[in-house]
C-alpha cells in the first residue's frame, strides 16, 4: 500500500528555495570552512569558484542542486558566498552558468543540434585559416616583419585578399545556383546552406596581389560548363 510522505504542496516544494534564507540559515547553511575553500580554490577562475560554492551549500540547505537554472538561489545568497570568498561582484556567476548551459547542451545525448552546429562553426573557421594560409603560402601562412606597422600592413593586405576571393566565391555561387535553378534543376535549400565560399582550388595564387584602381568588369564572365573536360595543370588544351 503506497504512503505519501509529503503533501502536493511540500512536494512542489521540494529542492527549491521557497523564501530568502534567514540571517541564522545563511550562517549555518552556506558558511565556507576550511575544507570547502580547499576544494573551491581547486577551480581556475572567480566565476567557477563562486558557481561551484553555490551549488555545493545549496544541496546542504534543500538536499539537492538547482537542475534547471542555479541562478534560481535568493541573490543574498549569492552575495553572502561573494564576500566570504573575497570577490567584489558577484555578477561573475552568470558567467559560470552561461559556460554550465553550453557543455550541457554540447554533452546532450538526445540532441544534438547544438554540437552540430558547433561542428559548422568550426568547420568554418579553418576552411577561413586554410584560406588564408594558402594565400599568404610564401611564408608558409605566417607573417615576417620586424616591426609593428609592417605586420599591420601585411594583414590588412591579407584581410583584403581574403574578403575579394569570399566576395568573387559568392558571386559566382550565386550565379551557378541561380542557372541550374533556370535550367530546371532541383536544388534543395538545405544543399545551398552548406555551400562555402572559402573553396579555392579553382583559383591561382601565385604570383603578386596589385591594388591599383582599376575599372570593374561589366558582369560575369560565363560560366564554365560542367560536361567539358578539366585540364590538369600541366595541360595547356592542345593535342
Amino acid at each position: 500500500m503506497p504512503v505519501e510522505f509529503l503533501t502536493d504542496e511540500q512536494a512542489e516544494a521540494y529542492g527549491k528555495f521557497a523564501e530568502e534564507p534567514t540571517r541564522p540559515e545563511l550562517e549555518r547553511f552556506f558558511f565556507l570552512g576550511d575544507v570547502d575553500r580547499d576544494l573551491i580554490a581547486r577551480r581556475r577562475s572567480t566565476h567557477h569558484q563562486l558557481g561551484f560554492a553555490l551549488q555545493m551549500c545549496t544541496v546542504r540547505y534543500i538536499g539537492r542542486f538547482l537542475p534547471d537554472n542555479p541562478l534560481d538561489a535568493p541573490w543574498p545568497v549569492v552575495e553572502h558566498l561573494a564576500a566570504q570568498l573575497g570577490i567584489e561582484d558577484p555578477s561573475v556567476v552568470k558567467r559560470w552558468i552561461a559556460k554550465t548551459e553550453h557543455l550541457l547542451r554540447v554533452v546532450d545525448p538526445v540532441d544534438d543540434t547544438y554540437r552540430r552546429q558547433m561542428n559548422r562553426q568550426l568547420t568554418v573557421q579553418e576552411s577561413r585559416h586554410k584560406l588564408a594560409r594558402d594565400v599568404c603560402h610564401g611564408k608558409r601562412g605566417t607573417i615576417h616583419q620586424a616591426y609593428r606597422d609592417g605586420m599591420e600592413d601585411q594583414l590588412g593586405a591579407l584581410g583584403l585578399v581574403l574578403n575579394a576571393i569570399v566576395l568573387w566565391t559568392t558571386k559566382y555561387i550565386d550565379a551557378a545556383v541561380a542557372q541550374l535553378q533556370a535550367e530546371g534543376h532541383e536544388i534543395r535549400e538545405e544543399d545551398i546552406a552548406r555551400l562555402s565560399p572559402l573553396k579555392h582550388r579553382n583559383l591561382n595564387l601565385l604570383g603578386r596581389y596589385s591594388f591599383t584602381p582599376s575599372t570593374p568588369r561589366q558582369g560575369l564572365r560565363p560560366l564554365r560548363d560542367p560536361d567539358a573536360p578539366e585540364l590538369d595543370e600541366d595541360d595547356d588544351g592542345q593535342e
